[in-house]
């Protein structure tokens, strides 16, 4: 694992005179995105007399490769998408064993409400959502264990949860899901870059991602990874001319399945949200998830030595994701303001203050934020 040097790291973001803590909503951009944009993007358009899908097309390899880096997968595995929800609703009506009488599928109260919404219509009538209740501990396999039943057909797996902080113990639901013969699906949308995740040995069915939040790379360029013993069993409905075998074939009578996850594709893809995102993930690949990991982790240690009852969420690190959670109860309004006025940038949500520290924070970042705390106490 790589000693990451954050110094030396925050000249490569754009940073602005304030202590940005908002990592699980949107990442700060790289100084070098508008120079990797206007070259791989603009610069096949305005300066060439040819059209530029050949050099945009190139875009999405790197786009793949870039995320096959980071999650230690294939690149044919992966398939761009527009947003998690559409690459929910895609995958579910794709897959023959999901749009049957009596089809469940499992999720967690906690999950990102999106998905919820996604699911019931993607679902057949007849089929059962099924939810483990917002009270229980996701990050104890024994509660997914009770409810991994033998009739549960998908079970969809936030690997971080978004208002909690806590962190899903996927190496232990995965395998339990299989040996019950249930598909598994993970939703990496808070966890990707920052809690590593390696695909060749967790081996889930199928994965959701984007590259927003600790990705650093704007909305817009999200993903779609499906197993490839799982691709057979794939018919998309939502197809276009990117979903062909051979998109330039233009033979409407003859379609054919692409023989990749770009299956999922569609029509005319947009292109500029993953020339953005090609280059954002690519440097985070080169830093290793597990480095980015320690240092996010190693400042969150930081205020959970400082705090009591007011941190609220998981206090071991294998259980909990790359933001901390803070309940200030009563002070909460006061404390929101004394930050907005320190210019520490957090959001709050049911479970109280969200704050995500990234590798262009540090140490002085922490002490900063727990000043202003002890100052409302």
């Amino acid at each position: 694992m790589k000693m990451l040097q954050p110094q030396e790291l925050k000249q490569d973001f754009h940073l602005v005179e304030a202590t940005y803590l908002l990592n699980h909503s949107v990442g700060r951009p790289l100084k070098s995105t508008q120079e990797a944009l206007q070259r791989s993007f603009f610069a096949p358009w305005q300066e060439s007399g040819r059209e530029p899908w050949g050099a945009w097309l190139g875009i999405i390899d790197d786009f793949r490769n870039a995320l096959a880096r980071l999650f230690n997968g294939r690149r044919d595995d992966f398939c761009p998408q527009v947003n998690l929800s559409s690459a929910l609703t895609k995958l579910v009506m794709s897959l023959e064993r999901l749009q049957g009488e009596h089809c469940v599928v499992l999720m967690s109260e906690i999950d990102f409400p999106s998905m919820g919404f996604a699911l019931k219509k993607a679902l057949a009538a007849g089929c059962e959502l099924r939810f483990i209740p917002k009270a229980l501990d996701i990050t104890d396999a024994n509660v997914w264990d009770a409810h991994l039943g033998a009739d549960v057909d998908l079970v969809f797996i936030s690997h971080a949860y978004s208002n909690t902080g806590q962190q899903a113990p996927l190496a232990e639901i995965v395998p339990l899901a299989k040996s019950r013969g249930c598909l598994t699906l993970i939703d990496v949308a808070q966890s990707a870059g920052i809690v590593p995740l390696d695909l060749g040995a967790l081996a889930p069915d199928f994965m959701i991602g984007s590259s927003v939040k600790w990705l650093c790379s704007g909305p817009g360029a999200a993903y779609l990874w499906v197993n490839p013993g799982r691709l057979d069993e794939c018919r998309p409905r939502d197809v276009g001319w990117f979903s062909h075998e051979n998109p330039f074939e233009f033979d409407i009578h003859g379609f054919r399945y692409h023989p990749s996850a770009l299956r999922f594709w569609g029509g005319t893809p947009s292109i500029l949200p993953y020339a953005i995102a090609a280059n954002a993930i690519g440097y985070f690949a080169e830093l290793g998830s597990p480095s980015l990991r320690a240092h996010n982790q190693a400042l969150i240690d930081l205020v959970a030595a400082e705090l009591d009852e007011e941190f609220v969420s998981p206090r071991e690190s294998a259980r909990r994701s790359g933001t901390l959670i803070l309940d200030l109860g009563e002070r909460q309004d006061k404390l929101l303001q004394a930050l907005q006025q320190a210019n520490i940038s957090v959001d709050a949500r049911s479970q109280g203050i969200r704050v995500s520290p990234h590798i262009y924070n540090d140490e002085a970042d922490m002490r900063a934020l727990l000043r202003v705390i002890a100052a409302c106490r």
